[in-house]
């Protein structure tokens, strides 16, 4: 049982350090919860169904802290356009995108899905697809 355990709370615990690589604070916080759940979770009551239900809880609690910490992130922008941040055209070379407002193509390789860019010529921002 308790070698079950012991492998339960290692595959979830890898599983949430894979994950950790999300780009966004939700996808971050996530992960990070549902590790810390599933640690939780089972060295209290030692048995995998517990891990499995505390991963879960921690996934929802730290989702839920990512996206107030990406909304805060947000503000610092400014408010969003009344529509929202337009969304970059795929330029036909992965990671690069066209400017919704210039057609300017910027190398987006290293901004995370739905990410917030500044358009160096207009100054206002829009959104990585």
């Amino acid at each position: 049982m308790t070698k079950d355990l012991f492998v339960g709370i290692w595959v979830v615990a890898i599983s949430a350090l894979i994950l950790s690589s999300c780009d966004t604070p939700v996808g971050q916080g996530a992960a990070w919860g549902a590790a810390t759940g599933a640690i939780i979770g089972g060295a209290a009551t030692g048995n995998v169904r517990a891990a499995s239900i505390g991963a879960a809880a921690g996934a929802a609690a730290g989702a839920l802290t990512g996206a107030a910490i990406q909304q805060d992130q947000a503000a610092r922008y400014g408010p969003p356009p009344p529509g929202g941040y337009p969304y970059a055209r795929w330029a036909g070379t992965s990671g690069f995108y066209y400017c919704p407002y210039t057609g300017r193509v910027y190398d987006l390789r290293g901004v995370p899905h739905g990410g917030l860019t500044r358009d160096v010529d207009t100054g206002r921002l829009f959104r990585k697809p």
